[in-house]
Protein backbone atom coordinates (compact mmCIF):
# COMPACT_ATOMS: atom_id res chain seq x y z
CA UNK A 1 0.00 0.00 0.00
CA UNK A 2 1.64 3.07 -1.15
CA UNK A 3 1.95 5.97 1.90
CA UNK A 4 0.95 9.01 -0.33
CA UNK A 5 1.54 11.29 2.20
CA UNK A 6 5.26 10.59 2.54
CA UNK A 7 5.81 9.77 -1.05
CA UNK A 8 5.02 12.92 -3.49
CA UNK A 9 6.28 11.87 -6.42
CA UNK A 10 3.81 9.39 -7.29
CA UNK A 11 1.08 11.39 -5.03
CA UNK A 12 1.56 14.07 -7.97
CA UNK A 13 1.98 11.31 -10.73
CA UNK A 14 -1.72 9.72 -9.76
CA UNK A 15 -3.30 13.63 -9.37
CA UNK A 16 -1.86 14.20 -12.62
CA UNK A 17 -2.87 10.56 -14.29
CA UNK A 18 -6.38 11.49 -13.06
CA UNK A 19 -6.66 14.92 -14.56
CA UNK A 20 -5.40 13.62 -17.80
CA UNK A 21 -8.28 10.95 -17.48
CA UNK A 22 -10.88 13.39 -16.95
CA UNK A 23 -9.80 15.99 -19.53
CA UNK A 24 -10.33 13.17 -22.03
CA UNK A 25 -13.37 11.72 -21.22
CA UNK A 26 -15.31 15.30 -20.21
CA UNK A 27 -13.65 17.59 -22.41
CA UNK A 28 -11.74 15.79 -25.26
CA UNK A 29 -13.44 12.67 -26.52
CA UNK A 30 -17.10 14.91 -26.31
CA UNK A 31 -15.46 17.28 -28.39
CA UNK A 32 -14.65 14.81 -31.28
CA UNK A 33 -18.32 13.69 -30.90
CA UNK A 34 -19.55 16.78 -31.14
CA UNK A 35 -17.96 17.54 -35.25
CA UNK A 36 -19.97 14.50 -36.44
CA UNK A 37 -23.07 16.61 -36.90
CA UNK A 38 -24.39 17.31 -40.64
CA UNK A 39 -26.23 21.04 -41.50
CA UNK A 40 -30.29 20.42 -41.94
CA UNK A 41 -31.27 20.57 -45.43
CA UNK A 42 -32.27 23.75 -46.47
CA UNK A 43 -30.70 25.43 -43.53
CA UNK A 44 -28.84 28.98 -44.61
CA UNK A 45 -25.24 29.82 -44.30
CA UNK A 46 -24.67 32.93 -42.00
CA UNK A 47 -23.88 35.71 -44.57
CA UNK A 48 -20.37 37.51 -44.05
CA UNK A 49 -22.59 40.48 -41.94
CA UNK A 50 -23.89 38.03 -39.92
CA UNK A 51 -20.73 36.20 -39.48
CA UNK A 52 -19.30 39.60 -37.95
CA UNK A 53 -22.42 40.00 -35.83
CA UNK A 54 -21.24 36.91 -34.72
CA UNK A 55 -18.11 37.85 -33.55
CA UNK A 56 -19.98 40.93 -31.82
CA UNK A 57 -22.02 39.24 -29.88
CA UNK A 58 -19.37 37.21 -28.27
CA UNK A 59 -17.14 40.03 -28.26
CA UNK A 60 -19.84 42.03 -25.96
CA UNK A 61 -20.17 39.16 -23.77
CA UNK A 62 -24.13 38.70 -24.71
CA UNK A 63 -23.94 35.27 -23.99
CA UNK A 64 -23.26 35.69 -20.08
CA UNK A 65 -26.97 37.08 -19.84
CA UNK A 66 -28.73 35.25 -23.30
CA UNK A 67 -28.80 31.78 -23.80
CA UNK A 68 -29.66 29.91 -27.21
CA UNK A 69 -31.09 26.78 -26.21
CA UNK A 70 -34.83 25.37 -26.46
CA UNK A 71 -34.98 22.90 -24.37
CA UNK A 72 -37.34 19.85 -24.22
CA UNK A 73 -39.51 21.37 -21.60
CA UNK A 74 -42.92 23.10 -21.12
CA UNK A 75 -41.30 26.57 -19.90
CA UNK A 76 -38.86 26.77 -22.80
CA UNK A 77 -42.09 26.63 -25.74
CA UNK A 78 -41.70 30.51 -25.09
CA UNK A 79 -38.65 30.83 -27.20
CA UNK A 80 -39.44 27.90 -30.17
CA UNK A 81 -41.58 25.43 -31.69
CA UNK A 82 -39.32 22.71 -30.88
CA UNK A 83 -36.43 21.81 -28.79
CA UNK A 84 -32.90 22.51 -30.61
CA UNK A 85 -30.51 20.17 -32.50
CA UNK A 86 -26.78 20.08 -32.59
CA UNK A 87 -27.70 21.10 -36.51
CA UNK A 88 -28.97 24.01 -35.17
CA UNK A 89 -25.30 25.46 -34.47
CA UNK A 90 -23.62 23.75 -36.89
CA UNK A 91 -23.05 27.02 -39.28
CA UNK A 92 -22.26 29.43 -35.88
CA UNK A 93 -20.06 26.91 -34.64
CA UNK A 94 -17.49 27.48 -37.80
CA UNK A 95 -13.82 28.49 -36.92
CA UNK A 96 -13.85 32.23 -35.97
CA UNK A 97 -9.90 32.34 -37.32
CA UNK A 98 -7.03 29.61 -37.79
CA UNK A 99 -6.55 30.25 -34.08
CA UNK A 100 -9.60 30.40 -32.47
CA UNK A 101 -12.46 27.94 -32.38
CA UNK A 102 -16.04 29.94 -31.80
CA UNK A 103 -17.02 29.68 -28.54
CA UNK A 104 -20.28 27.59 -27.39
CA UNK A 105 -23.44 30.14 -27.42
CA UNK A 106 -26.15 27.76 -25.57
CA UNK A 107 -25.40 30.04 -22.34
CA UNK A 108 -26.00 28.79 -19.04
CA UNK A 109 -28.17 31.03 -17.39
CA UNK A 110 -31.08 33.62 -18.80
CA UNK A 111 -30.98 37.00 -16.95
CA UNK A 112 -32.38 37.69 -20.63
CA UNK A 113 -34.44 36.15 -22.74
CA UNK A 114 -33.37 33.18 -24.80
CA UNK A 115 -32.87 34.81 -28.38
CA UNK A 116 -33.31 30.95 -29.97
CA UNK A 117 -36.00 32.83 -32.45
CA UNK A 118 -35.07 36.34 -31.70
CA UNK A 119 -35.46 37.71 -35.26
CA UNK A 120 -39.06 35.97 -36.09
CA UNK A 121 -40.14 37.32 -32.65
CA UNK A 122 -38.22 41.07 -33.43
CA UNK A 123 -37.91 41.55 -36.76
CA UNK A 124 -37.71 44.80 -37.33
CA UNK A 125 -33.89 46.79 -37.30
CA UNK A 126 -35.11 49.76 -35.64
CA UNK A 127 -36.56 47.75 -32.47
CA UNK A 128 -32.86 45.95 -32.43
CA UNK A 129 -31.12 49.00 -33.20
CA UNK A 130 -33.19 50.79 -30.09
CA UNK A 131 -32.86 48.24 -27.84
CA UNK A 132 -28.87 48.36 -28.42
CA UNK A 133 -28.92 51.92 -27.53
CA UNK A 134 -30.80 52.35 -25.11
CA UNK A 135 -32.79 48.89 -23.72
CA UNK A 136 -35.59 50.76 -21.95
CA UNK A 137 -36.66 52.43 -25.06
CA UNK A 138 -38.50 49.28 -25.92
CA UNK A 139 -38.47 47.02 -22.85
CA UNK A 140 -39.32 49.00 -19.76
CA UNK A 141 -38.48 46.57 -17.34
CA UNK A 142 -35.02 45.48 -19.09
CA UNK A 143 -31.69 45.65 -17.09
CA UNK A 144 -29.59 44.74 -20.25
CA UNK A 145 -26.61 48.09 -20.11
CA UNK A 146 -26.71 50.34 -22.87
CA UNK A 147 -24.27 49.19 -25.61
CA UNK A 148 -24.14 53.57 -27.00
CA UNK A 149 -20.60 53.31 -28.00
CA UNK A 150 -22.19 51.51 -31.12
CA UNK A 151 -23.91 54.73 -32.15
CA UNK A 152 -22.26 58.36 -33.11
CA UNK A 153 -23.82 61.19 -33.20
CA UNK A 154 -24.15 63.02 -36.45
CA UNK A 155 -25.15 66.77 -37.59
CA UNK A 156 -28.34 66.15 -40.32
CA UNK A 157 -25.98 67.92 -42.96
CA UNK A 158 -23.53 65.24 -42.72
CA UNK A 159 -25.81 62.30 -42.88
CA UNK A 160 -25.04 60.44 -45.79
CA UNK A 161 -27.74 58.56 -48.09
CA UNK A 162 -26.02 54.73 -46.21
CA UNK A 163 -26.22 55.72 -42.89
CA UNK A 164 -29.27 54.09 -40.68
CA UNK A 165 -30.33 56.72 -38.01
CA UNK A 166 -32.58 56.56 -35.32
CA UNK A 167 -35.62 58.13 -34.68
CA UNK A 168 -35.39 61.65 -32.95
CA UNK A 169 -38.40 61.34 -31.19
CA UNK A 170 -37.65 58.76 -29.30
CA UNK A 171 -33.77 59.08 -28.65
CA UNK A 172 -34.89 62.55 -27.60
CA UNK A 173 -32.02 64.30 -29.52
CA UNK A 174 -31.76 67.91 -29.62
CA UNK A 175 -30.80 70.17 -32.31
CA UNK A 176 -30.01 68.73 -35.43
CA UNK A 177 -27.70 66.02 -34.44
CA UNK A 178 -29.17 62.50 -35.21
CA UNK A 179 -27.63 59.31 -34.06
CA UNK A 180 -26.14 57.24 -36.66
CA UNK A 181 -25.98 53.22 -36.33
CA UNK A 182 -22.00 52.20 -36.55
CA UNK A 183 -21.08 49.25 -38.93
CA UNK A 184 -20.67 47.32 -35.76
CA UNK A 185 -24.40 47.91 -34.50
CA UNK A 186 -25.88 46.60 -37.82
CA UNK A 187 -23.28 43.52 -38.27
CA UNK A 188 -25.03 43.06 -34.69
CA UNK A 189 -28.63 43.44 -35.78
CA UNK A 190 -28.22 41.18 -38.96
CA UNK A 191 -26.89 38.44 -36.96
CA UNK A 192 -29.46 38.49 -34.10
CA UNK A 193 -32.37 38.84 -36.57
CA UNK A 194 -30.50 35.41 -38.50
CA UNK A 195 -31.53 33.85 -35.06
CA UNK A 196 -34.45 32.29 -36.31
CA UNK A 197 -35.53 28.18 -35.14
CA UNK A 198 -35.19 26.74 -38.50
CA UNK A 199 -38.68 24.79 -39.34
CA UNK A 200 -38.95 21.39 -40.56
CA UNK A 201 -42.55 21.96 -42.41
CA UNK A 202 -40.25 23.74 -44.97
CA UNK A 203 -38.16 20.70 -45.99
CA UNK A 204 -38.34 19.55 -49.46
CA UNK A 205 -37.72 15.51 -49.20
CA UNK A 206 -34.99 14.33 -51.30
CA UNK A 207 -35.30 12.25 -54.54
CA UNK A 208 -34.72 8.53 -54.03
CA UNK A 209 -31.16 7.53 -55.60
CA UNK A 210 -32.46 5.83 -57.65
CA UNK A 211 -35.86 8.12 -58.01
CA UNK A 212 -39.16 6.87 -57.54
CA UNK A 213 -41.09 5.12 -60.19
CA UNK A 214 -41.91 7.58 -62.61
CA UNK A 215 -45.70 8.70 -63.13
CA UNK A 216 -48.12 6.50 -65.63
CA UNK A 217 -50.04 8.48 -68.09
CA UNK A 218 -53.06 9.17 -65.97
CA UNK A 219 -50.82 10.24 -63.32
CA UNK A 220 -50.61 7.65 -60.70
CA UNK A 221 -47.98 6.14 -59.50
CA UNK A 222 -47.14 2.33 -60.39
CA UNK A 223 -49.77 0.37 -58.08
CA UNK A 224 -47.39 -2.02 -56.33
CA UNK A 225 -46.37 -2.92 -52.59
CA UNK A 226 -42.81 -1.43 -53.03
CA UNK A 227 -43.86 1.64 -54.79
CA UNK A 228 -46.34 2.33 -52.29
CA UNK A 229 -44.08 2.09 -49.51
CA UNK A 230 -41.58 3.93 -51.41
CA UNK A 231 -44.30 7.02 -52.01
CA UNK A 232 -45.52 7.04 -48.52
CA UNK A 233 -41.70 6.96 -47.03
CA UNK A 234 -41.60 10.09 -49.11
CA UNK A 235 -44.16 11.87 -47.94
CA UNK A 236 -43.85 11.17 -44.10
CA UNK A 237 -40.09 10.61 -43.40
CA UNK A 238 -37.91 11.44 -46.40
CA UNK A 239 -37.67 15.23 -44.93
CA UNK A 240 -35.89 14.32 -41.59
CA UNK A 241 -34.43 10.25 -42.35
CA UNK A 242 -33.50 11.81 -46.22
CA UNK A 243 -34.36 9.84 -49.00
CA UNK A 244 -31.26 7.99 -48.70
CA UNK A 245 -31.70 6.99 -45.17
CA UNK A 246 -28.97 8.41 -44.09
CA UNK A 247 -30.81 10.59 -41.72
CA UNK A 248 -28.39 13.79 -40.97
CA UNK A 249 -26.32 13.90 -38.40
CA UNK A 250 -27.25 15.65 -34.90
CA UNK A 251 -30.57 16.08 -36.50
CA UNK A 252 -31.79 13.01 -37.50
CA UNK A 253 -30.62 8.99 -36.81
CA UNK A 254 -29.96 6.97 -39.79
CA UNK A 255 -32.09 3.88 -41.02
CA UNK A 256 -29.47 2.24 -43.12
CA UNK A 257 -27.96 -0.42 -41.45
CA UNK A 258 -29.66 0.52 -37.52
CA UNK A 259 -30.76 -2.15 -35.62
CA UNK A 260 -33.69 -1.64 -35.17
CA UNK A 261 -34.45 -1.19 -38.01
CA UNK A 262 -33.23 -4.35 -39.06
CA UNK A 263 -34.11 -6.44 -35.76
CA UNK A 264 -36.14 -9.40 -36.85
CA UNK A 265 -38.39 -8.84 -33.98
CA UNK A 266 -40.46 -5.57 -35.95
CA UNK A 267 -41.84 -4.67 -32.74
CA UNK A 268 -39.66 -1.65 -31.49
CA UNK A 269 -39.89 -0.04 -35.38
CA UNK A 270 -43.73 -0.45 -35.56
CA UNK A 271 -44.07 1.68 -31.95
CA UNK A 272 -41.84 3.74 -32.69
CA UNK A 273 -43.47 4.80 -36.43
CA UNK A 274 -46.62 4.31 -34.23
CA UNK A 275 -45.81 6.44 -30.84
CA UNK A 276 -43.24 8.59 -31.96
CA UNK A 277 -39.82 8.87 -30.80
CA UNK A 278 -38.34 11.73 -28.26
CA UNK A 279 -35.93 9.67 -26.03
CA UNK A 280 -32.53 11.08 -27.18
CA UNK A 281 -32.06 14.53 -26.62
CA UNK A 282 -29.51 14.47 -29.93
CA UNK A 283 -32.08 14.32 -32.27
CA UNK A 284 -35.49 15.56 -33.19
CA UNK A 285 -38.84 14.52 -31.63
CA UNK A 286 -40.63 12.50 -34.27
CA UNK A 287 -43.83 12.54 -34.14
CA UNK A 288 -46.46 9.93 -33.80
CA UNK A 289 -48.03 8.26 -36.54
CA UNK A 290 -51.00 5.96 -35.04
CA UNK A 291 -53.81 8.42 -35.69
CA UNK A 292 -52.79 9.42 -39.27
CA UNK A 293 -51.54 6.08 -41.24
CA UNK A 294 -53.52 3.15 -41.34
CA UNK A 295 -52.23 -0.32 -40.22
CA UNK A 296 -51.37 -1.04 -44.26
CA UNK A 297 -49.56 2.19 -44.56
CA UNK A 298 -47.50 1.97 -41.47
CA UNK A 299 -46.79 -1.87 -42.91
CA UNK A 300 -45.88 -0.98 -46.31
CA UNK A 301 -43.39 1.81 -45.36
CA UNK A 302 -41.67 -0.65 -42.45
CA UNK A 303 -41.17 -3.27 -45.40
CA UNK A 304 -39.64 -0.14 -47.57
CA UNK A 305 -37.47 0.45 -44.57
CA UNK A 306 -36.23 -2.84 -43.92
CA UNK A 307 -35.72 -3.46 -47.52
CA UNK A 308 -34.06 -1.21 -48.55
CA UNK A 309 -30.49 0.96 -48.73
CA UNK A 310 -28.94 -2.72 -48.18
CA UNK A 311 -31.39 -3.42 -44.77
CA UNK A 312 -32.07 -7.10 -45.24
CA UNK A 313 -34.72 -7.93 -42.80
CA UNK A 314 -38.10 -9.99 -42.83
CA UNK A 315 -41.37 -8.32 -43.83
CA UNK A 316 -43.39 -6.72 -40.81
CA UNK A 317 -47.23 -8.91 -40.23
CA UNK A 318 -49.79 -6.85 -40.52
CA UNK A 319 -51.10 -8.88 -37.32
CA UNK A 320 -48.11 -7.39 -34.92
CA UNK A 321 -49.23 -3.96 -36.65
CA UNK A 322 -52.98 -3.91 -36.21
CA UNK A 323 -52.50 -5.35 -32.69
CA UNK A 324 -49.66 -2.54 -31.27
CA UNK A 325 -52.02 0.20 -33.12
CA UNK A 326 -55.59 -0.70 -31.75
CA UNK A 327 -53.79 -1.21 -28.26
CA UNK A 328 -52.36 2.29 -28.52
CA UNK A 329 -55.44 4.24 -29.67
CA UNK A 330 -57.45 2.44 -26.97
CA UNK A 331 -54.93 4.10 -24.58
CA UNK A 332 -55.62 7.69 -25.64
Amino acid sequence: MLNLHKDHKNLVLIAFSVFVTLSICVAIIPAYQMEEYEPIPGQKKLSSSERKGLHIYIAEGCVACHTQQVRNIEMDKTWGERPSLASDYYYSKQRMDFWRQSPSLLGSERTGPDLTDIGNRQPSDQWHLLHLYNPRLVVEASIMPRYSWLFTKKDTTNIKEEDVTLAREITKMKGSNVLVAKEDALHLVAYLKSLQQFSFENIAATDFIPALPKEVNDNTLVNSKKTIGANLYQKNCAACHQGTGRGVKGAFPPLTGSLIVNDKNPETLVKIILMGYDARTEYGVMPAFADKLSAEDIKAIADHERSSWGNSAPKVPIETITKLRDSILKLK
